[in-house]
């Protein structure tokens, strides 16, 4: 799986993440700092990578458009800190990665995960 880590995730889980193998960059790295969430979603799909953020306005955006790709993962946490997030994602994309190939949106809560199939309707 690749994935593309929205401005929102911080370096260290980018990094923490990278260091162990996974497939992952900061938009940043690819686009402008004040590039739009279409953007970001068009990246995505050129490149074939899984979208992780924090900003809901990615799945409005994917289910408006009728997108059957890219997957999304939104992260709602109550606690942002990057060790935090950095574990919650190694627990839970391993456990999601087949619908993430098939076209989804996974919503990682504290306690909760949520997979939807795209599109969104």
């Amino acid at each position: 799986m690749r994935y593309l880590a929205d401005m929102n995730i911080s370096p260290q889980t980018v990094d923490a993440l990278a260091a162990e193998g996974t497939d992952i960059v900061r938009v940043s790295s690819l686009l402008p700092a004040n590039a739009s969430d279409q953007s970001v979603l068009s990246l995505a799909r050129e490149q074939e990578r899984v979208v992780i953020t924090q900003d809901t306005d990615f799945s409005a955006l994917l289910a408006l458009g009728g997108y059957d790709q890219p997957s999304l993962v939104t992260l709602r946490l109550l606690n942002t800190d990057p060790e935090i997030v950095t574990q919650r994602l190694r627990q839970i994309l391993p456990q999601t990665e087949a619908a993430l190939r098939t076209g989804c949106a996974v919503t990682i809560e504290d306690h909760t995960v949520r997979v939807r199939q795209l599109p969104i309707r």
